[in-house]
């Protein structure tokens, strides 16, 4: 994807800046205009991370967030009570020692990989020139804490173990992301992923997941949530990207290492003084969300299939659905049109019709073909009620509003 994550989801939340004015308050009207249309739609795929109005998202949490802790406790100071409980569920949930909150992942990161730098006494990290600190983070590994990178390949896929065992470079951590999220939600086997970290670990590294979106892994994996953190020496995960939680993430691993994550993390500037929404809306995710997630990953299966068959049927002279089978509940989808024109014809369809198909489409960075856009379908609890035939008349509804098939003739 074209743009980072700092601007990234939020873009695809908020509607993005392409196709809107020149100038700041045309393209905050833009958004504007497109949010209201995405909240309204009575039929959707999934719901947005800022769908709905504050009054409505303050009486949803309080609502389900009654559901999983007592609400007439206290608020946290500093990482107790509730963010304290929340740390334990998610250690338990992973199977390990202990887990620390912290605000972002972003800082998760860096303090977990900037650890494990003076505890291996190397400061190489290896990772795929697309994971999130290469390529969302604007150089932060190497301005705050001194580390530096090297790849072990360049491949839209996770490494191999092979590749690991070939690197030139000695390294000290090797990072993997599960699933790889710009390079289209990719996941390695399980046999695949096992001999990666044991290739790492016979070049006496350690291994760290990215897992922001572990939580949807399980079904392509076929194993528990307990059986694939167990691989890595820590993990990081995200409470909004799969459980629909408001902000937060954690870092999991052995308590000693977790005990000094947390010592960073005061460093970073990440002790928070009250996170308590944040902390609730995780614990509701993981009620709530995480046990549908394998149904969200299935349905996204037939969701793909159906785009397929639809595109084809249409006459499409070329698209792509990546992966093919997705291997979580989210997957690209790409097609040889503008992207402003694609997304104006996604807001069309939600004002029009009350239904969102696709949300923000960006133009495809290198090695993208030109003249082309991709965007990400996501599966959750609404698209659920959606059947093949239902995502074809939705494709067709979509593709009839699009400017250059129209142009050529429409659907």
């Amino acid at each position: 994807m074209t743009t980072d994550e700092a601007t990234g989801e939020a873009e695809q939340a908020r509607g993005g800046t392409g196709g809107g004015g020149s100038d700041a308050g045309d393209a905050e009207a833009e958004r504007a205009r497109r949010l209201a249309a995405w909240t309204a739609a009575r039929r959707k795929l999934s719901d947005g991370p800022v769908d709905g109005t504050l009054a409505g998202r303050l009486a949803r949490l309080a609502e389900e967030g009654a559901e999983v802790y007592d609400l007439d406790g206290s608020p946290d100071i500093y990482g107790d009570g509730i963010v304290a409980r929340l740390e334990e569920r998610t250690a338990a949930v992973l199977g390990r020692e202990a887990a620390a909150f912290f605000p972002t992942g972003t800082m998760a990161q860096q303090v977990a990989l900037r650890c494990w730098a003076g505890r291996t006494g190397n400061p190489v990290v290896a990772l795929h020139p697309v994971a999130h600190p290469e390529r969302h983070e604007r150089g932060a590994l190497g301005r705050l804490s001194g580390l530096g990178t090297v790849h072990p390949t360049t491949e839209p896929r996770p490494p191999t173990a092979e590749e690991i065992r070939e690197l030139e470079e000695p390294f000290g951590t090797l990072m993997l992301e599960l699933p790889l999220r710009d390079a289209g939600f990719v996941l390695p086997t399980w046999d695949e992923l096992v001999a990666v970290a044991e290739a790492a670990r016979e070049r006496d590294a350690v291994v760290h997941f990215d897992g922001a979106r572990l939580w949807e892994c399980t079904t392509h994996f076929g194993r528990t949530l307990p059986e694939i953190a167990a691989l890595a020496d820590s993990v990081y995960v995200s409470f909004y990207k799969s459980l629909g939680g408001l902000s937060g993430a954690a870092l999991a691993g052995p308590a000693d290492f977790v005990a000094e994550a947390r010592a960073w993390r005061h460093r970073y500037g990440g002790q928070v003084f009250q996170q308590w929404p944040a902390a609730l809306s995780a614990l509701v995710g993981l009620e709530r969300e995480l046990p549908r997630l394998p149904r969200y990953t299935a349905h996204a299966t037939m969701v793909a299939a159906a785009l397929r068959e639809g595109l084809a049927e249409a006459g499409t002279p070329w698209f792509r659905i990546h992966p093919a089978e997705p291997h979580t509940h989210q997957f690209q989808v790409w097609l040889p049109y503008g992207a402003d024109g694609l997304t104006e014809a996604g807001v069309r369809q939600a004002e029009e019709d009350g239904t969102v198909l696709f949300r923000v489409w960006d133009a495809p960075g290198a090695p993208g073909p030109p003249g082309t856009a991709v965007t990400e379908v996501t599966v959750r609890a609404p698209g659920l009620r959606w059947g093949p035939q239902d995502v074809r008349d939705a494709l067709y509804g979509f593709l009839a509003r699009v400017p250059e098939r129209g142009a050529a003739g429409g659907v």
